[in-house]
C-alpha cells in the first residue's frame, strides 16, 4: 500500500487492540521512516536506544516519555525529539496513538 501523494488522517489510520500495542509502517527507506502506533492504556515500550534521531508526534491521548532518565508528558498535538544514542521508553497514560518519524 502506498501513501505517496495522498492525504492521510493519522487518527483514523490505525486502530486500538485491547492490552496491546499495534504498529503500522507508512514508509521506510534508508534515510527515514514513518510508523504509526496505537497503545492500549498502560502499555509500554521498555527503554532502549536507537542509532538515529526520532520524533514522536502525539496523535491522540497522553503518554509518558522517558529520555535519559527524565520524564516528559506528551499530549495530542505535541511532539518531542528523542536524540540518537540516548535511552528512551514510553508508557501510555491513556489510550494513545502516535506517529514515529525516524530522521
Amino acid at each position: 500500500m502506498t501513501f505517496a501523494k495522498k492525504v492521510l488522517n493519522l487518527k483514523n489510520s490505525i486502530d486500538y487492540q485491547e492490552n496491546s500495542i499495534v504498529s503500522k509502517t507508512i514508509t521506510d527507506n534508508t534515510d527515514s521512516s514513518l510508523t504509526l502506533f496505537a497503545f492500549d492504556k498502560g502499555q509500554s515500550i521498555a527503554p532502549h536506544s536507537a542509532p538515529v534521531d526520532a520524533v514522536v508526534q502525539a496523535v491522540e491521548g497522553e503518554v509518558e516519555v522517558m529520555i535519559s532518565g527524565e520524564n516528559y508528558t506528551l499530549k495530542e498535538g505535541e511532539i518531542i525529539l528523542m536524540p540518537k544514542g540516548e535511552p528512551h521508553g514510553l508508557t501510555a497514560k491513556s489510550k494513545f496513538k502516535m506517529a514515529l518519524f525516524k530522521v
